[in-house]
């Protein structure tokens, strides 16, 4: 692995505390608690932990979803872009698969596409992610929970970005379709060489795809390192709990 491509430092995250419909004035919930890590280039990093624990709003501040935070947040590249837990909530219902494919290219800042190029570009995609090319013509209501996300991660990997945050990608599929998916992220990682945040509650999946894991707990990091060293020899007592539950004693 090569450079730093992603510094995160003291990053404290807070939300506006609201009390029923209302939002408390001047009043701030701190959700993260100085969260540090360095992601270097084409690493995948899990992050594990359960629902609540900070996960997903840590990664909505590095792309710039949450904006109300100390620390810092340093990026060797701009524009990460970020593959959601449900594909289907992800996709304009009213568009064709080529339509939201194209839709990165027609508001990039950085170079102006031409109609030959998006069109290239979108079938390049539609190979990387394993869609056949009859798929651009229908709606994300006319594909499956699987065909939808990779539709996503093509959506996002239309640009080229160098990070690809996944937040929770395979949670809503079944058990077939998320090997298949897992498989896919596997094959654009050492394809493209991009580095990888991926996110999920289940520390099987976690293990499957990570270089190393980090695991949270009320917005606080208690744990990080190499994925097997990690799971093998857990230092942290919650992280040891999570392993139980999840019925891994021990992988080699």
């Amino acid at each position: 692995m090569g450079d730093t491509v992603l510094s995160v430092k003291d990053l404290c995250v807070f939300y506006k505390n609201r009390e029923g419909k209302f939002i408390k004035r001047n009043k701030r919930k701190q959700v993260l608690h100085n969260v540090s890590f360095d992601l270097k280039e084409g690493e995948v990093l899990g992050i594990a932990g359960e629902s609540g624990c900070g996960k997903s709003t840590l990664v909505k501040a590095i792309v710039g979803i949450n904006k109300d935070y100390t620390g810092e947040i340093i990026q060797k590249y701009p524009d990460p872009q970020m593959v959601f837990q449900d594909p289907y909530g992800s996709l304009n219902p009213a568009k064709t698969i080529e339509w939201l494919l194209k839709e990165p290219l027609r508001v990039d800042k950085n170079r102006k596409w031409t109609d030959k190029e998006m069109d290239d570009r979108v079938k390049e995609i539609m190979t990387r992610v394993e869609m056949p090319l009859e798929m651009l013509k229908r709606y994300p209501s006319q594909l499956s929970g699987g065909q939808r996300q990779r539709v996503c991660i093509g959506i996002a990997l239309m640009r080229s970005p160098k990070l690809l945050i996944c937040d929770e990608p395979v949670s809503a599929l079944d058990v077939t379709i998320q090997a298949q998916i897992m498989e896919l992220l596997r094959t654009l990682h050492k394809q493209l060489g991009i580095s990888i945040i991926f996110i999920s509650h289940d520390l099987r999946v976690v293990y499957q795809i990570s270089d190393n894991v980090m695991i949270m707990k009320n917005g606080i990091v208690q744990e990080y390192g190499k994925t097997k060293e990690l799971y093998k020899y857990p230092k942290a007592e919650y992280t040891k709990q999570l392993l139980t539950a999840a019925g891994i004693i021990k992988i080699v």
